[in-house]
């Protein structure tokens, strides 16, 4: 044990790196570069040069399209729900309209875990006593449904096993259920939720070390093995960024893993002043979530071991009415996203609860009717993931991004396989803010652009939210419009304007077909 300790502590000091959060750009009265730009005495000089109107916030982008990352997942877009909501979840794939909705997203995958998982529910097989700590069980059944939605929809699972009670019998025969049900269509199986803070909850006594967590996922990881061989491990689901420098370490080291995953939420529940809008879709959380990505991507780059976000949202506990349920979660969720594609994250889950409109949520049933007939809703953040879709398969590219003025916007760019750009771009000012004019230096090969807008009345704005003009339908189908806005490339720029607290994802085609 001793010598085991050791080996740890010295990969963990050999791992462990500043991470430098980028500075705000000093330049014409103290402006603010934009979450992962930066900028170059050429990106000034191009700026200097692109006309805007005088009443709008000018920026300017420049995209490196010579410098490309991998390929954002298939599968990236993901929805994560507590293990108490599955029986709930898998039988909409007998009936209304989540097929549909999970359909307009292409491939994905559902999470199922959360505190429940470990405290609420428990494994039901012929053999086997409810434990009395359980207060509701899942069987064989519930999965046998679940691999009905799947099958309907082509998404996958990432199935979360109680941990919180030592119980590796039980997981075990979930393990080879799952395996049995889903086949092909089970991503990975997690060994419990949030582990390192197990101590902190009353489900390990203390000291809790990653350790003893390790060897305990072992017991468990050998007991599955013999019922269910060669289903994949994903782990160690951390509560945020700071335990995962050591405890997802210390994951890829012994346990090796197909899939590391964690969390993150900007804002917690309990936090004083309470959570808001503003603070929400400020520039220090921006900031702190690049921190909290780099601390994740660097342990996955390190050991050559891909970094899922298996469960994020904007507020701890829940969520916060006001704001978790506010067009501003779409604007926060479509940032984050993009940034972690931006960033190498191979796949993200927006956690939700299902019967839960004014707390976090991609999706919800308004009434107790509509949850038993799966008559579920697209809430705001829903809408960002529409946006999100468009950049499935392309690879992010450096960027160049100045403003003479502050500005609280975020911009990020990518590359399709057929040489076309996707920019998207989120101003997170308020409302009577001047319009934002971003200025995209593609040079002369590239047509003009086309605006995809993502808008609603108001950050605050619990409906009406607009991807292109459109709403979600009824039957979870959202429709792109015939026709888009254009905006002309001048002389090898093209200037996009971007109203305060709405976002927008602008296209532009090469000519010819050239790759640029």
């Amino acid at each position: 044990m001793r010598t085991r300790l050791a080996f740890v502590g010295a990969a963990l000091a050999l791992a462990t790196v500043h991470v430098a959060v980028a500075s705000a750009l000093q330049s014409g009265g103290g402006a603010r570069e934009p979450s992962g730009a930066r900028s170059t005495p050429a990106a000034k000089r191009k700026a200097k040069r692109a006309p805007v109107k005088a009443n709008t916030i000018p920026l300017s982008v420049s995209p490196e399209t010579s410098e490309a990352g991998t390929p954002v997942p298939q599968n990236f877009l993901g929805l994560s729900f507590e293990v108490a909501a599955l029986p709930q979840i898998a039988g909409y794939g007998g009936g209304g309209n989540l097929v549909s909705l999970l359909r307009s997203l292409g491939e994905g995958v559902l999470r199922f875990g959360g505190v429940t998982a470990d405290e609420d529910v428990a494994w039901s097989e012929p053999g086997l006593e409810r434990p009395a700590w359980a207060s509701s069980v899942l069987a064989a059944p519930d999965l046998g449904a679940l691999a009905k939605l799947t099958d309907e929809s082509g998404w996958r699972v990432l199935l979360t096993l109680g941990f919180g009670h030592f119980e590796p019998r039980a997981a075990a025969g979930e393990a080879a259920a799952a395996k049995a049900a889903l086949g092909e269509s089970l991503e990975a199986l997690e060994i419990g939720n949030e582990p390192d803070s197990y101590a902190a909850h009353g489900l390990r006594p203390r000291p809790w070390t990653f350790l003893q967590y390790d060897e305990q996922v072992s017991t468990y990881r050998g007991a599955i093995e013999a019922l269910a061989p060669g289903v994949p491990l994903a782990g160690p689901d951390t509560s945020g960024s700071a335990a995962y420098e050591k405890w997802g370490l210390g994951e890829a080291i012994y346990q090796r893993p197909a899939l590391l995953t964690g969390h993150h939420y900007p804002l917690s529940c309990n936090e004083q002043p309470a959570p808001s809008i503003a603070h929400l879709l400020s520039p220090e959380v921006r900031q702190l979530e690049e921190l909290s990505l780099r601390r994740y991507t660097r342990v996955a780059s390190d050991s050559e071991v891909p970094f899922r976000m298996d469960e994020t949202n904007t507020v701890s506990c829940g969520g916060v009415p006001g704001v978790s349920d506010t067009f501003a979660s779409a604007l926060w969720a479509l940032s984050f996203m993009a940034k972690a594609m931006s960033m190498g994250v191979a796949g993200i889950n927006f956690e939700g609860n299902p019967n839960n409109c004014v707390g976090y949520t991609p999706l919800c049933a308004p009434t107790p009717q509509a949850a038993a007939a799966g008559e579920l809703q697209a809430q705001p953040e829903w809408y960002a993931l529409l946006m999100g879709r468009a950049l499935i398969g392309e690879r992010p590219i450096s960027q160049n991004v100045v403003s003479p003025e502050h500005t609280n916007a975020f911009v990020s760019s990518f590359l399709a396989a057929d040489g076309a750009l996707h920019f998207v771009i989120v101003d997170d000012d308020p409302p009577g803010d001047r319009n934002l004019a971003v200025a995209l230096h593609v040079g002369g090969g590239f047509h003009g652009a086309s605006v995809l807008a993502l808008t609603a009345p108001s950050p605050e704005a619990l409906s009406g939210v607009r991807l292109g003009g459109q709403a979600v339908a009824g039957d979870g189908l959202w429709t792109q419009p015939a026709t888009l806005p254009r905006v002309p490339n001048v002389h090898g720029a093209i200037t996009v304007e971007v109203p305060p607290s709405s976002a927008a994802l602008v296209t532009v085609s090469p000519r010819g077909g050239a790759k640029p």
